[in-house]
């Protein structure tokens, strides 16, 4: 009887168990005739921040608002990134409102800058601690005199690298915001029919694609390619170091898919955006910096 007791409880346990795994609830170790359950654990803090309190803006003419105010003049008023222009509406604007852009936002790019000049510009941008740092450069890269004049993409994403290393050296916790390079041969086959424009491109504004804007022979298009390929080349160098910083958001080839029409661009260059331009570019870097 006392084996067959045993053999009893053995079987009730058994089958306890199996009530236990199939149910998954109630089976937790009793404390005071309590069922004890597994504590819920803490959901993690997301990495990106939607809506930081500061920004840096580093990178080229663009960012500088170059020509869209007057001609062959900066105005950072109106950069997509930190201006204050109440029409363009930049993303500084929408995230930090009137008073904290102007207190709380730091235009450090450079009309001019290539790539190679972006780790000075993030060492720059690391010493005010902000919270977000926008990135826009690699245009003038491919706007050369000529594609044989481009900068090779190894040495392109040897810079990047080096920015970002240089950033987080000083400012470890900031987030990064990397748009993509403009498609310059969509800029070429938006402007080519604009006879203004034939004139000032012929003044030397990004020789290596829009130099000989109404030629459409195998040659030019030939050069045009090339110019192409090394833009899509210098987004994926982009893409790639971006993705391994955990605080870095790549705008997914937003900026170089989108299609500037002729009020989007400088009406004295048409080549830099308007200030229409610039307030698409914001509207642009505020979905990609606030999107869950």
């Amino acid at each position: 009887m006392r084996a067959g007791g045993r053999f009893r409880t053995a079987v009730a346990g058994g089958l306890a168990a199996l009530l236990c795994a199939a149910t998954l609830s109630g089976c937790g170790p009793e404390v005071d005739g309590a069922v004890r359950r597994p504590s819920p654990r803490p959901s993690p803090t997301p990495v990106w921040d939607r809506s930081p309190a500061s920004i840096a803006a580093v990178g080229d003419s663009i960012t500088r608002g170059f020509d869209a105010c007057q001609v062959l003049a900066d105005c950072p008023e109106v950069s997509w990134s930190t201006g204050t222009d109440s029409t363009v509406k930049s993303l500084a604007l929408r995230l930090l409102g009137p008073t904290g852009a102007a207190a709380r936002s730091w235009n450090l790019a450079r009309t001019g800058a290539r790539m190679a000049e972006l780790p000075g510009q993030m060492a720059l941008a690391a010493a005010e601690k902000p919270e977000l740092v926008t990135v826009m450069a690699g245009a003038n890269d491919a706007c050369r005199d000529s594609p044989e004049l481009m900068t090779p993409v190894a040495d392109f994403k040897a810079s990047f690298t080096a920015a970002m290393a240089r950033l987080r050296a000083g400012a470890p916790k900031a987030q990064v915001y990397v748009t993509s390079v403009p498609d310059l041969k969509r800029l070429w086959s938006t402007g080519r029919g604009n006879p203004m424009s034939r004139q000032i491109w012929k003044l030397g504004i990004c020789g290596s694609m829009l130099a000989d804007a109404e030629d459409v022979s195998a040659s030019a298009e030939k050069r045009r390619a090339q110019v192409h390929a090394r833009v899509v080349a210098y987004n994926a160098a982009l893409r790639e170091v971006c993705a391994a910083d955990t605080r870095c958001r790549y705008d997914g080839g937003a900026v170089f898919g989108f299609a500037f029409d002729g009020e989007q661009l400088s009406p004295w260059d048409f080549f830099h955006p308007s200030k229409d331009g610039q307030a698409r570019l914001a509207e642009i870097a505020y979905r990609q910096v606030t999107k869950a």
